[in-house]
Order: structure tokens, then sequence, then C-alpha cells
């Protein structure tokens, strides 16, 4: 009986878990094994990868050949369904069918979860503070993962042979959910560089620390799965009123209107320990035994106060507790970095997991430790793990050399002028067809006088940032432009900043930094003496989350930029996602869908432009914004009235 005396929540494949030999799995990793060593012994054809997750948030796909991305999708994108778990069907057909291939021509497939390994920390949760502990065995308790993760081999093979028609099958591989994430460093810039991971949990441990050079990594240290700074975000991330997996970019925002009223009490919650590492104090948290069900004790809500309900108004207590969080994550993120710099000679760094979403302690870790540069993929989180699976296995296990490096997101689908067209059409709106220069003029003059405008170019990006082809754009100068994005388009949280999006040579005179940051990662101040030139990209710390942009990686995007830069005298760009409260738009019919119900002033998908709202879209008045040099609006006064813009 469970805790709750309840014995229906007990699924199929929590059972087959406790029953399952361990040993079981040994015939498909020998057969992987022997298939991966005829592969990379006959030195014939190419080598192609699928590395696939599901039943676990973030589900997608990755198709690698030679070590060269084809496809990096995530499901959510196709059937509209935020942190998705389920079988990623759709990004399954749209990869397959856009290659023209099959199964047959895939020679091996990853997954970014080591089941056996994952089935022992399961079974020790589950038993460790008995009979307390046995509230693991319902979904409720784990809700961004599912129990049926410990059958995935299993799962992933009934949902291929359904969705590509195939009985024949190539081996599973089972790679480590942290060598997944580490993985990412053989698609870095760096040919040697420290690698840590940070995140919730991974099957074995909750952080790790790699050191690679070429095509190898090495694991140095790691910490407990439930020994988590990334659980412990995400905790306070649902205590605080917002979804936990998925809000924490939220809290990162927030904690900015914060005052170190909790800071101090804050750093008892989680505690750097005499070896480099860190420590969860868990005289504050219960997850061990209840997990998402009740994640803390009476003397967490005693020292920091109730939950917020999520349509409670935020106050004092709430804005200084993400900023404890924020500043305590940041103490433990940099000194985990100085720790492992004493450590290792390498002086250049990837940050992967979740926690490497946290652009603020990243542009930290430049500003306050020894590293010389750092890199973050844009898919840092669980949606670039089936592609750190392969990558890894690709490179670590069949030992072939790096030959590439990730330059830019662009692995997602594109679609044709003729879909672009009839989906226009089918929606009933006038547009043009412009060509590309005229274009790159026209929309640089519509956001120079304050339209706001949806941008969808080419193949989507990968990872849960929008990064120039599925991009809502906006004039940065005026400062009242935030909260217009804010309630006009976006209907989100006033406090959230945008992004601004600065061609790469001239990011220097905007922030400070001295490196590139293709994929929004970093969050850098701003130059004081450019803080009222880009009044709506400046947070109220005075930081904006970046994006460098570059010719070679995005030409019609930097063309953008430039002509904006033509004709305003400034080089950037705001950018946010282009969604609603959804996913980031994928195809031609989500962004139209998005501009008719938002207040957009235009749309440009491809090469065809149009303004019209048609039968069927909201319609409003275009407001003309007036350039201000005042940092908040009106409609923020109470949310910042304890907050400044901070040299």
């Amino acid at each position: 009986m469970l805790p709750n005396g309840n014995f229906c929540e007990l699924d199929n494949a929590t059972y087959l878990v406790l029953h399952t030999p361990w040993r079981s799995r040994r015939d498909d990793l020998g057969a992987a094994s022997r298939r991966s060593d005829q592969v990379q012994r006959s030195g014939v054809g190419a080598v192609r990868i699928l590395g696939i997750v599901a039943k676990t948030h973030d589900s997608g796909l990755a198709l690698l050949k030679d070590g060269v991305p084809e496809f990096v999708l995530e499901e959510e994108r196709y059937n509209r369904i935020k942190k998705t778990n389920k079988f990623p069907k759709h990004s399954v057909r749209a990869a397959f069918s856009e290659l023209a291939i099959g199964i047959d021509d895939v020679d091996a497939i990853t997954t970014p979860w080591d089941i056996r390994q994952l089935r022992r920390t399961f079974l020790s949760i589950v038993g460790g503070r008995l009979p307390l502990s046995l509230t693991f065995l319902l979904p409720r308790s784990h809700v961004s993962q599912q129990n049926q993760i410990v059958l995935l081999n299993q799962y992933l093979q009934r949902g291929l042979r359904e969705h590509l028609g195939a009985r024949a099958l190539p081996p599973i591989v089972n790679v480590g959910h942290h060598n997944s994430h580490a993985a990412m460093f053989f698609a870095s810039p760096f040919d040697e560089a420290l690698v840590l991971v940070m995140d919730g949990y991974g099957d074995d441990s909750s952080s790790s620390a790699y050191f690679g050079r070429s095509n190898r990594l090495e694991r140095h240290w790691s910490t407990g799965v439930m020994n988590s700074a990334g659980l412990v975000y995400t905790f306070v991330t649902q205590h605080l009123g917002f979804a936990g997996f998925g809000d924490e970019g939220k809290v990162m925002a927030l904690a900015a209107f914060g005052e170190n009223t909790y800071v101090n009490r804050f750093r008892d919650v989680i505690k750097p320990t005499p070896d480099g590492g860190y420590a969860v104090n868990m005289d504050y948290f219960s997850y061990t035994a209840f997990g998402e069900l009740r994640p803390f004790k009476r003397k967490f809500l005693d020292t920091f106060g109730p939950a917020r309900l999520p349509d409670e108004p935020i106050n004092d207590r709430h804005r200084d507790v993400a900023f404890a969080l924020q500043a305590v994550t940041e103490e433990i993120v940099l000194g985990v970095v100085r720790s492992l710099l004493k450590k290792s000679p390498a002086r250049d760094m990837c940050m992967v997991g979740g926690v490497a979403l946290n652009c603020v302690a990243n542009a930290k870790i430049l500003e306050h430790t020894d590293v010389r540069r750092i890199w973050v993929p844009p898919c840092a989180s669980d949606t670039g793990a089936p592609l750190g699976s392969a990558l890894w296995h690709y490179h670590q296990t069949l030992g072939h050399a790096r030959g590439f490096e990730l330059t830019h997101p662009f692995y997602g689908q594109a679609f044709s002028d003729d879909s672009i067209r009839q989906a226009l059409d089918q929606a009933g709106l006038n547009y043009r067809r412009i060509p590309e220069a005229q274009m790159l003029r026209r929309a640089a003059q519509d956001l120079a006088d304050g339209k706001i405008v949806g941008w969808f170019q080419g193949r989507f990006e990968m990872g849960p940032r929008a990064l120039g082809n599925r991009s809502i754009l906006a004039d940065p100068r005026r400062a009242e432009m935030r909260d217009h994005l804010n309630a006009r388009v976006k209907q989100r949280e006033a406090f959230r900043p945008f992004a601004p999006a600065v061609l790469v040579e001239r990011a220097n005179e905007f922030f400070e930094i001295d490196q590139p940051d293709p994929f929004m990662t970093l969050a850098p101040r701003v130059r004081h003496d450019k803080q009222n030139v880009i009044a709506a990209a400046v947070h109220v710390d005075g930081t904006g989350r970046i994006q460098t942009v570059e010719r070679s990686a995005n030409p019609r995007y930097y063309g953008l930029i430039e002509e904006f830069g033509r004709i305003t005298g400034v080089p950037v760009l705001l950018n946010t996602s282009f969604n609603r409260k959804e996913p980031i738009v994928a195809s031609p019919e989500d962004a139209i869908a998005c501009y008719l119900a938002s207040g957009m002033d235009v749309l440009v998908l491809g090469d065809f432009y149009t303004t019209d709202r048609g039968p069927n879209g909201v319609a409003h008045e275009t407001e003309h914004i007036r350039a201000a040099p005042a940092r908040a609006s009106a409609s923020e006064a109470a949310l910042t009235a304890r907050a400044t813009v901070r040299p």
C-alpha cells in the first residue's frame, strides 16, 4: 500500500522496473557495441545516429550524420504542448520525410539516459526514506518525468516501429544523462576545456565536471542526484507561484527587483563544501520523500514565508526570496568553477544542463573567475540531450575525430514558399512578395517607426530561445516598448525583460563583454553611456541578455539589424520568441495564428510581407510610440518602486 492508501496510481512501468532484472538490457547493449564496432571498422559509407527521448520533459530527436547534425527537433513545436513528454512522432515524421530516409539508413539509436543506472537510482530513492519515499511511485510526485522512463528502450522501439512502419531497428545505446549534456563539448569551439554540467537531476548525479580534450571527455567530479542546486531553484520557483520546470527564467528576471533581505538565511539552505562542491541542507526540504508533492519542510516555510498563489500579486517578500535564490545560486556556481580551475590548466569552459540557461550566473563566471571564454550551446537544457547522446556515441564510443563546430542553432524544419503562400491564402490575408534587399529596408523602417514585426525565416531554432528565425522584433530605443510588447503582444509579466540582438562587431560598444554570444546565454552589463540609447533592452539591474549576430551564421537576420543600424545609428534590435503563452511557432500556420491573435503590426514570412489582419484577426490601431529616456513606465511603477538601474 502507498503512503496515502492508494493502490491504483502504481502503473505498469513501476511494477516492471521492480521485477525486471537489470541484466536484461545487456543483450541490447552488446548488440549496439558489436554493430558500432562493425561500422567503425568498415570505414564504408556515412555513420548516421538517431538520438531520441520521450517520457520526460522536452521530448525530441536529433539526427547526426558523420558527426554533423541534420535535424534537431523538439516535439513541443509540433504538438504545441510546452515541455511535452509524448513520443516525438511528429518530429520523427518531419525529419525522416525531409531527408527521404528510413530507419534502415540509421546505424544506431541513442538515448540520453542510462536506463540501468536510472533504475538503480529510482529504486534507491523509492527505498531511501521508507515508508514515506514510496510516494515516488505516484506519477504526481515527479510530473516532469513519467515512470515509463525506466522502460524507455521498449517504448521507443514500439513508437519507432509504429510511426516508421519498420520491424527491424538499429540497436539502442543508452548514454548517461550528464555524459549526453557534456558531449556538447564536441560541438564547441574549444579543443580543450572544462565542462560543467548542472541540472535538476540525471541518472546518477545532479552536477558533474568533465575535462574535454579533442574527442575525449573524462568526468572528474559529481554530486548526488538529490543534492541538486537545480532542484532547489525549480522548487523555489514553484514556491513563488510559477510553474516549476520551465519558469526558472522568470525568477531569474524577478530577482533583479529584490533586495538582500533573505540572502544570509538562504546561505544556510545550500552551502559550499570543502571539496569545492556544495551541499543542500535537507533540514529545509522533504523532496527526497515526497518529490513535487511536498518539497518543503516547515523550516523553509517559517524562514521564507508561505507559497505564493499563481494569481496572487507579487510583493516585496517574493522579490527578495527570488533575489536570495539567484544570489546564492551564483555563489555556488562560482565556487564550483573556482575549485575546478585550481585543478586544471584549462581556462575555457563549456556550461551545459538546465542551470546553464541562467545567463546572469554565466556572465558572473566571466566577470569574477579566471575563465577566459565560456560557451553555452543553444540547447543547454534537455532540449539538447538527444543531440548530445548522439555526439557522445560518435566521438567517445566510436572514436571519430571532431570536425564540426556549432555556430548557429538552425537545425529545425524549414517551409517552402508554396507552403507559406498557401497558409496566407487560407487565412484570407493580403500580402506581397518582396525581394530580399527591399524586404530588409521595409522591415527595418517599420521597426524604426515603432512597429512590432513578426519575423519567420528558414529553419527554426533548436533550444528554448528564439534566435532570429522565429522572433518578434521591436525598436530597443523606445523605453516603453518593453511594456508595450509585454501587454499587447506577449501578455506576460511586466517584470520580464527582452533580449537585445546586436551585430557581433559592435557588441563591445554597447555591452561589457569581450566574446561573442550567439545563443543568448550571457547577461553582461550594458555600458552606462548606452543604457538610454537602448533603454527597452536594459533590465532593472543594468544587464541585457544579449545575442551577438554574425553575418555568416544568419545573413538575413544580420542584414535586417544592419539596415536598422543604418537608419537609426543603433545596430541593435529587441528580440523575443515568436509565441504567446505557447511553444515557439514552427510552421507558417502557427505564425499566422499568433500574429492574428496578438498586437503585432507586421508579419514577414520568408519573402512574404503583410500588415493585413484578415477577417478573423484581432483589430488594433497602430500606436506611435515616442522615444523616452525614462527606464520605468507608469504601468510598472508599483513593481519597480525600489529598483533603479545599477551602474
